[in-house]
């Protein structure tokens, strides 16, 4: 929770600096946003590679569990595609590529920004942020109407860092091996996912 709302500080912070230029504007021309996305990339290559023991607890993953980031992707993308039905301002594809940010709102807003502009990036970052709080939020009342892999579903792509103690303790422990590959999986679909829908 504490991580979401340094996240908001700093877009609130990013939009006064905009909005009043205090950030010269030679600054923010050019590939400046690139470098920050390739920054962000390498990152999440480093995080993974770093831990091997992430690898390691993939191999003791019930089988059918490995079903569960599939149905996030899906379930995700479908109500993308309904939500696009009552925006007719927006594409289909680009309610898809917005939901294809599943939690990662620091790399699919970057994308967006890249392939479509600052306003549907910034509608990816705020709606992203809010599947991460809403499931910090309400992880004990899914779990108790939905199930214990409600949550993880719900956490998208965050599910293997910042959702990942709140799952454990309303989940259970016994899911803190499913929750970290969904994030994985999901995580790793987002750049891919979110350009293909942007290129549409």
């Amino acid at each position: 929770m504490k991580g979401s709302l340094i996240i908001v500080g700093f877009f609130v912070l990013g939009t006064l600096c905009g909005y009043f230029h205090w950030i010269p504007s030679e600054w923010l021309s050019g590939d400046l946003s690139f470098y920050a996305l390739c920054g962000l990339m390498f990152s999440v290559g480093l995080s993974i590679g770093h831990d091997p023991q992430t690898i390691q607890n993939f191999r003791t993953l019930n089988p059918r569990l490995m079903l569960l980031p599939l149905a996030t992707i899906l379930g995700t993308l479908s109500a993308a595609l309904l939500i696009s039905f009552i925006l007719p301002h927006r594409t289909a594809p680009e309610c898809m590529a917005v939901g294809s940010g599943f939690g990662y709102y620091s790399l699919s807003s970057i994308f967006i920004t890249e392939y479509k502009g600052a306003e549907l990036g910034t509608v990816t970052l705020l709606s992203n942020i809010a599947r991460e709080i809403m499931t910090l939020l309400c992880a004990p009342l899914m779990v108790r109407w939905f199930g214990n892999l409600a949550p993880i579903s719900s956490g998208g792509a965050t599910t293997m860092d910042t959702t990942l103690p709140i799952i454990t303790q309303t989940a259970g422990s016994r899911f803190v091996v499913v929750s970290i590959f969904h994030g994985f999986i999901v995580d790793f679909s987002v750049p891919f996912l979110v350009t293909f829908f942007c290129s549409i």
